[in-house]
């Protein structure tokens, strides 16, 4: 490619710079030390003169306000300093929620990132609960990096050096169609109904488009029932109400991995459910015909090491296409899998978020809803949005379809707070009612240019010879680093993903999807081409950062070696 061997060098300028932020940051680090020395000294005098009030009620509640404040304000320092060893500014690993990582050290990445989560969650101990300071701790490990690129996201015009972001799963390709149909005539209706209270479980015309639309483009063999539709705001609210009203606080669900992070996100803040892993490697052998094959015999040996420990699993947890890995369940694997659930008497939750994101015509995607018979109807929980597919994911939308009424119920309890306005119901079954355009000009453009913008970052891969599993379906590709790493394990695979940072690149790493390789990274393709190239020189140039830094200590490797000798 034109612009590869230019970019797999590092500029003379990047020497000189990283000398001056490393200046810098001494000249930082030396300020905030005397500042935690100072507080230090503080604290110390002020709890020794606690007892010398005259009054002794008095005096203590005020002692104790002074220290809880100066004990909050060394722990800030802390993790300023903790921050300061840091090899680049404190950014996790994905805007997806449950996607990101603490900002950790070259050294000891995992082992100092904890340290620095439990002084933040200290820190807010004293305003909030241990629930609290909890759920604090997990939003700010998990968001970081997606704050900083909301704040200084690239712009073609505006801010052509700010992030590209290859790192969320949004698909960016049909805006121009998109926002050209949401704004014809027929998307703007103001009424009564719609600026009040709704239904819990979503308008009735909105659920009834839902299953007109669910039983044309899964190929139900009959129409789906209105009944059995619940709409909220998000997949992950109907996957957290689900977790809620399927098990109790420690029961679990089986999930194969690695998998999408915004589930373990989501079942740890509100239902406080276990996600057991179905772990899955990449070596082919003669039991796994493809890497990271789902096989029952996989999902067997989890449910026995399960039930050893005494866990009670109630639930299969699966993503078709799969997130991040991009495959597409054939019919009778995905039987198979249904099978084994009602073996254990198990719920199974099936994602089909990107169900009309296959854009390889050699693939055939089925929908769980288009089985003729369900082994256990009741049992069998489906979750559709239209982020994926239309590319929509500011309108919040997710719906659940179930056969079974107690569920339906109870799921619908979250419309009370997780409900979506009455507005955007309305532009939602507008939009789903367009088959013709749907059809004629929307699916067919999408899938085109979904085609022609993998075909662009898998002939750059290809170029460089990085392997990557090319599924055809979803907006991502999973992608294998592994060569780039030495030692091959995960605190170097965080300084990979940091490096891709500095270079103002997101992408997500595999551990943030409980992949239990190192080296693995998931790369989003759903977006415009001029962002795509910028992403990809990014993506070269980090590369060619990496081998010229190993070139570089090979070299000084090999003459401390000779001056030994």
């Amino acid at each position: 490619m034109s612009h590869q061997s230019e970019t797999l060098h590092k500029p003379h300028g990047q020497v000189r710079s990283q000398g001056l932020r490393n200046q810098s940051t001494h000249t930082q680090l030396m300020e905030v030390m005397l500042r935690l020395q100072q507080t230090m000294e503080d604290y110390i005098t002020q709890r020794k003169t606690q007892h010398l009030q005259p009054d002794p009620g008095l005096g203590e509640q005020r002692h104790s306000q002074a220290a809880s404040e100066q004990e909050a304000t060394l722990i800030r320092l802390m993790c300023q300093v903790v921050n300061l060893f840091q090899p680049c500014p404190p950014l996790g690993s994905s805007g997806h929620v449950g996607g990101g990582q603490q900002a950790q050290s070259s050294r000891q990445p995992d082992q100092l990132g904890h340290h620095l989560s439990d002084l933040q969650a200290t820190a807010v101990g004293y305003d909030l609960s241990n629930r609290g300071s909890d759920i604090s701790a997990l939003y700010h490990s998990s968001v970081q990096d997606y704050k900083t690129y909301q704040g200084d996201k690239y712009h073609e015009d505006k801010n052509p050096l700010g992030f590209i972001n290859l790192g969320v799963s949004e698909n960016k390709l049909c805006i121009d169609l998109m926002t050209e149909r949401l704004s014809r005539s027929d998307m703007h209706c103001i009424e009564d109904s719609l600026l009040q209270y709704a239904d819990w479980r979503g308008h009735p015309f909105l659920r009834e488009e839902v299953a007109r639309f669910l039983t044309y483009y899964c190929k139900a063999p009959a129409q789906l029932d209105p009944e059995n539709v619940v709409v909220l705001n998000g997949c992950c609210s109907v996957f957290l109400a689900l977790a809620m009203v399927l098990c109790d606080p420690g029961e679990a669900f089986l999930i194969p991995t690695p998998v999408y992070g915004g589930f373990a996100f989501t079942s740890h803040l509100y239902a406080k459910v276990e996600l057991i892993h179905v772990h899955l490697d990449s070596e082919v052998t003669d039991a796994n015909t493809r890497p990271f094959q789902l096989t029952v015999s996989k999902l067997e040996q989890t449910m026995l090491e399960a039930r050893l420990k005494g866990k009670r699993v109630r639930g299969l947890m699966l993503i078709n296409p799969q997130n991040p890995l991009g495959d597409v369940y054939p019919e009778d694997e995905l039987k198979e899998y249904l099978e084994f659930a009602k073996r254990y008497n198990l719920h199974v939750i099936i994602d089909e978020i990107y169900m009309l994101s296959v854009f390889d015509d050699s693939i055939t995607f089925h929908s769980v809803l288009s089985m003729e018979s369900l082994l256990d109807p009741q049992r069998i929980h489906v979750i559709w949005g239209t982020s994926k597919d239309f590319g929509i994911s500011g309108f919040r939308f997710g719906a659940l379809y179930t056969q079974n009424k107690e569920v339906a119920a109870a799921v619908s309890s979250f419309g009370y707070v997780h409900s979506i306005s009455g507005i955007a119901q309305h532009k939602l079954c507008r939009l789903l009612q367009d088959r013709e355009w749907i059809d004629k000009v929307y699916l067919p453009t999408n899938r085109s240019r979904l085609q022609a913008a993998h075909k662009y970052i898998t002939n750059n891969l290809k170029a460089l010879k990085i392997p990557f599993l090319n599924r055809g379906s979803g907006l991502y590709i999973w992608i294998n680093l592994k060569k780039y790493l030495d030692p091959c394990t995960f605190e170097q695979e965080l300084l990979l993903h940091r490096r891709f940072l500095e270079n103002k690149l997101i992408l997500t790493r595999g551990k943030s999807y409980m992949c239990t390789e190192p080296g693995w990274f998931r790369l989003i393709f759903s977006d415009k081409i001029f962002c795509l190239k910028l992403g990809m020189r990014r993506f070269f140039q980090t590369l060619g950062e990496q081998k010229q830094d190993w070139t570089e200590k090979q070299l000084e490797d090999a003459l401390r070696e000779q001056s030994a000798s």
